[in-house]
């Protein structure tokens, strides 16, 4: 199984954590996150990087950055070489929900997933008015017991 690693300014990549944990629980051993804050050095950040890595052995990882060219992905591209640990850029939740339901396949193949994921999760919607959205209020000359009628 593939470990993946979400690396983000603060406190994007702990937040994108919890959210997939909500939805596939069983996935706390291979999913990691690591929140760069404002000012903490790229060093320090490398560092931590590296020791979640060391944490797994020899487990392939998915590395998933926020922002190309900034600090989070420039300090994972340090880490990178493409064959055990790969890395891609501009991590969203229907990326990371990807990745993780198909965390067993080989990293090729996770990446491509991974990469599908978050643009077809990325779509314009029609704009529907905001009252077509509201439920009615209901007459209660019509209702019989006001109890009736809720959903």
């Amino acid at each position: 199984m593939n470990g993946i690693i979400v690396i983000a300014h603060a406190p994007l990549a702990s937040a994108l954590r919890q959210c997939v944990l909500h939805v596939f629980p069983d996935a706390d051993d291979c999913l990691q996150a690591l929140d760069v804050a404002a000012q903490q050095a790229p060093e320090e950040s490398l560092a931590q990087l590296q020791l979640l890595l060391r944490r797994h052995g020899t487990r392939s990882h998915l590395l998933l950055a926020d922002i190309v060219g900034a600090t989070p992905c420039n300090v994972a591209s340090q880490v990178a070489d493409g064959v055990r640990t790969r890395l891609l850029a501009g991590v969203n939740l229907p990326m990371l929900l990807r990745a993780v339901s198909y965390r067993h396949e080989p990293l090729e193949a996770l990446c491509a997933r991974a990469l599908q994921g978050g643009t077809l999760g990325v779509m314009a919607l029609p704009n529907i008015p905001a009252q077509a959205l509201q439920r009615p209020t209901p007459d209660p000359s019509h209702a019989q017991n006001h109890r009736d009628h809720q959903q």
